[in-house]
């Protein structure tokens, strides 16, 4: 059978949304829906296009940001069930950073070149609803010219009901205290009944998109993100694609897109088969659908789409990143929340590793700013390099599994 045979056998309906794709149009959420059933030929196709239409936007960079993740508590109101990083305000296993801790693992981390600080917590009862400022304003007095990059919809929402204030307002009072750009987590599925089952109580879906939309007015821009793998379907993805598409023709102020897999190891849901019908996570096949129908469906709108390698795991990040994803994400130095979820990836990938991924997979590796814009391009004579956070001890850093059984940042003791 030679290609030409091989290219005619191609089912129709996909090779007709390609060729439009491939022209320049945009596909409808149906249209998108009908790439998630390519398999065999028409997937390899699907993949082709999304690397043909990354590359024709980005060349062949690939970008990453030095950052670091500050997961300050763990205590949280909610019960997510997928969440195995919370815990109640009775547990021993509850812990708090008080803000001068968090200032010194900020200050640490800008020694080590990070650009970025990326601060996500759980929902402490009774808090000040004045906390997420005070953090912003504590480390912007030490590192002004740090980003922060803090907070999901979840989190502002709750900040403001604390504070007794409008949304508006509250994200206000961030900006002015140095807030630089905010997660867009907490989305998991734009799917109220998907949501109801997976996080009863946890911000919906109108809410989520009220937040997001508010940021992007006042000049705060996000990520946006998806945690598939569980009980969704391919329809329920589609959908929350075409939501994010239509927030971006509004507002433009996503930078990325980000898929999460659902990790199942510790996740409550999964383990005390709580929910008919859960999974145990997308399978590889899933995962590369995922990076791929997102490029081209996000492709005029969004420009960036991230490779989550905690996820996905350092192999699996260079296969999407032939797959239609540009970034792979931060070196993050701390990782609480899916590493308590039983992911098998660590808490720090080092520049040089994440360099040597993207180059060897014959792309070219360049240092981001938060908002994409490039502070160095890394040649192949470039690997020789002695940053600081390269030459670094993880174990240095402390782990989620050590910080939960640290008595002086014992939640109860506070």
């Amino acid at each position: 059978m030679n290609l030409d045979s091989i290219i005619k056998n191609i089912d129709p309906i996909i090779s007709d949304i390609l060729n439009r794709v491939i022209d320049g149009n945009q596909i409808l959420a149906d249209e998108a829906l009908e790439l998630f059933n390519a398999n065999g030929i028409e997937l390899n196709m699907v993949v082709i296009v999304a690397n043909a239409l990354c590359k024709r936007k980005k060349r062949e960079i690939v970008t990453y940001v030095i950052n670091r993740n500050i997961n300050f508590t763990n205590v949280c109101i909610k019960r997510c069930g997928f969440c195995a990083f919370s815990r109640d305000f009775r547990e021993e296993e509850g812990y708090y950073l008080p803000l001068e801790e968090i200032v010194r693992r900020a200050k640490e981390a800008e020694k080590l070149g990070a650009t970025e600080v990326c601060i996500q917590a759980g929902l402490p009862p009774r808090m000040d609803g004045m906390l997420y400022a005070d953090i912003c304003s504590a480390i912007k007095r030490e590192l002004p010219n740090i980003h922060i990059h803090a907070f999901s919809p979840e989190e502002i929402l709750y900040g403001a009901k604390r504070a007794n204030t409008s949304i508006e307002e509250y994200l206000k009072i961030l900006k002015d205290a140095g807030l630089g750009s905010i997660p867009g987590t907490a989305a998991e599925i734009l799917d109220q009944e998907i949501r109801d089952k997976i996080s009863p109580g946890r911000i919906g879906v109108e809410d989520w998109i009220k937040v997001v939309k508010c940021a992007h007015s006042m000049g705060i821009n996000s990520t946006s993100t998806i945690m598939y793998g569980h009980i969704e379907s391919t329809t329920h993805i589609t959908k929350h694609l075409n939501i994010l598409r239509d927030i971006q023709k509004e507002t433009r102020g996503f930078t990325e897109f980000v898929p999460l897999s659902f990790v199942h190891n510790e996740a409550p849901m999964y383990n005390k088969n709580l929910i008919d019908g859960i999974r145990n996570g997308p399978t590889g096949v899933e995962v590369l659908k995922m990076h791929a129908i997102a490029r081209i469906f996000l492709n005029d709108q969004i420009d960036n789409i991230q490779v989550s390698w905690v996820k996905e795991g350092p192999r699996m990040g260079q296969i999407l990143l032939q797959a239609g994803a540009n970034d792979f994400g931060g070196t993050l130095i701390n990782e609480s929340i899916s590493t308590s979820a039983g992911a098998s990836f660590g808490q720090l990938l080092k520049p040089k590793v994440i360099r040597n991924i993207i180059h060897n997979v014959g792309k070219i590796p360049a240092q981001r700013k938060s908002n994409y814009q490039i502070i160095k391009t890394f040649s192949n004579d470039d690997y020789f390099d002695d940053e600081k956070l390269d030459t670094s001890n993880p174990l240095d850093f402390g782990s989620y599994k050590e910080l939960i059984k640290m008595d002086r940042f014992r939640f109860k003791k506070r």
